[in-house]
């Protein structure tokens, strides 16, 4: 697992660009698994790992163990920030570590992948939002274990000996609840549910989810040729190392409908002429007596540069017929 765990960890770093190749970075670490191993393995990366712990002191005896610990075990610099920290709120505590570490630079913290899922879950139910922990803030804090669940985290640990501390207070936050009660009810709802949560962190789908799994099948198959019904009036159609859409568009009123490939829907430009034709897309609108004030949101069908057909009004020679289109009157 070991070379695993630090091959998502190095690729999340690469894909976010987080940390520059060898460059400094301070570990906030709080002695839990999560950040201990993070510190642990951006060293095993040949990063240049410095460590920071910012005590809050709001558990007496067990949070100055906590900064004895980071402090001889990770080599860790102590922030005292027992005169601040009346904050009532994580997210409070949070933006107190954060301004205190500023003066370090690049500071990385152990979120992880299970962080995010109750982060999800929390925002979903507060908000109706989905967005996750961010890998890379702007204030120069980065997340390199998002890719990474805490019961690895835990695991990595005790394989290379690692001593970590535990948080007595976690079970009585609001991560603490959703950790320890609600996703495990999810989970005998469904046994992906902290993987399909996860999935909601992510980028926005620029395709609703079910298309998207549709065209990744037709990318992954072998076969030379191959289709599938994509719906709303669309088909995908692999043909070797090329993959193509036909079917049905919607473009403002206008629907639009070709078996020929590569061809795109856009409204006009400066310039623009039809393909074979001496004539500008102006002069055809002027001459089929298309209202000035609908011209611009016309839709034009082109291929590569050059328009081949204006929908009601013109084709292009050689492409009579091969576009189809008809207009909602909404009546």
């Amino acid at each position: 697992m070991e070379h695993a765990l630090h091959d998502r960890v190095e690729e999340l770093v690469h894909r976010h660009d987080l940390i520059p190749p060898g460059g400094d970075v301070a570990c906030l670490v709080s002695g839990g698994a999560d950040s201990t191993c993070l510190w642990h393995v951006l060293g095993e990366l040949g990063y240049r790992v410095s460590a920071i712990h910012v005590s809050h002191g709001l558990r007496g005896e067990e949070s100055e163990e906590d900064a004895r610990f980071c402090a001889e075990v990770l080599g860790a610099a102590v922030l005292d920030a027992r005169g601040r920290s009346h904050a009532s709120t994580e997210a409070a505590l949070r933006d107190i570590r954060y301004e205190l570490t500023a003066p370090y630079g690049l500071r990385a913290t152990g979120h992880t992948a299970s962080d995010q899922v109750e982060t999800v879950v929390y925002r979903l139910v507060s908000s109706g939002g989905t967005k996750g922990i961010k890998p890379k803030r702007e204030d120069g804090v980065v997340r390199p274990l998002l890719t990474v669940w805490r019961e690895e985290t835990e695991v990595y640990c005790r394989e290379h000996g690692l001593p970590y501390r535990v948080d007595t207070s976690n079970a009585s936050t609001r991560r603490g609840l959703i950790r320890d009660e609600i996703l495990p009810l999810l989970r005998q709802l469904h046994p992906s549910a902290d993987t399909n949560l996860l999935a909601l962190a992510g980028e926005p789908p620029r395709l609703p989810r079910a298309l998207e799994q549709t065209l990744a099948r037709l990318l992954a198959t072998h076969d030379g040729t191959a289709s599938a019904d994509l719906g709303y009036g669309l088909r995908a159609v692999r043909e070797y190392d090329e993959i193509r859409l036909e079917g049905r568009v919607r473009f403002g009123p206008w629907k639009l409908e070709s078996s020929r490939p590569g061809l795109v829907v856009r409204t006009r430009r400066p310039g623009d002429r039809m393909a074979g034709r001496r004539k500008k897309v102006q002069d055809l609108f002027v001459d089929a007596k298309v209202p000035r004030g609908e011209r611009d949101s016309w839709p034009l069908v082109v291929s590569g540069d050059e328009v081949v057909a204006v929908p009601g009004v013109a084709e292009a020679p050689g492409w009579e017929g091969t576009v189809r289109a008809w207009k909602d009157t909404g009546e």
